[in-house]
């Protein structure tokens, strides 16, 4: 287990910490930190910058994803539109959600409602090495839907 220091705000003071809610849960919900008895309307097409009271304190080499809830997207279209968002070991600012509803109703968000998942990642650090010839590989440069969707054969 991995310790991640957290700062609870003001405006989160009542909510729960995000937890996770089995026992083999990758994620942690975030919940909204909406003004008590104030409620925030996704109309269709429409994005919001959504508060979670939290601010993060990850350690060095990990980052935090935000990540949509599969039942937030399955029944209402509503997801998280940067997905995923990544909050990065050395930002110390308020976690906030950038929800959409590409669904067909408005969907109202109100305090406390459970609105994306928090995965927190190692990362890996790369060092790029320019190089005018890459190694050959048996797919090469053929792009995107190159491998299929059809059975066996990888191609369809």
């Amino acid at each position: 287990m991995i310790a991640v220091r957290v700062k609870r705000l003001a405006h989160a003071e009542d909510l729960p910490l995000p937890a996770y809610h089995s026992e083999g849960a990758a994620g942690l919900d975030l919940a909204a930190a909406i003004a008590p008895h104030a409620k925030i309307v996704l109309e269709p097409g429409a994005r919001e910058l959504i508060p979670t009271g939290l601010m993060l304190e990850l350690p060095s080499g990990f980052e935090a994803q935000i990540r949509p809830r599969s039942g937030l997207a399955l029944r209402h279209g509503v997801t998280v539109l940067n997905a995923p968002g990544t909050i990065d070991a050395d930002f110390r600012g308020e976690v906030g959600v950038i929800l959409v509803n590409l669904g067909r109703e408005p969907f109202e968000l109100t305090r406390g409602l459970r609105i994306a998942q928090l995965v927190v990642a190692p990362v890996s650090r790369v060092e790029l090495v320019e190089t005018a010839v890459l190694d050959e590989t048996l797919r090469a440069a053929e792009g995107f839907g190159s491998t299929g969707v059809g059975g066996r054969s990888g191609r369809g």
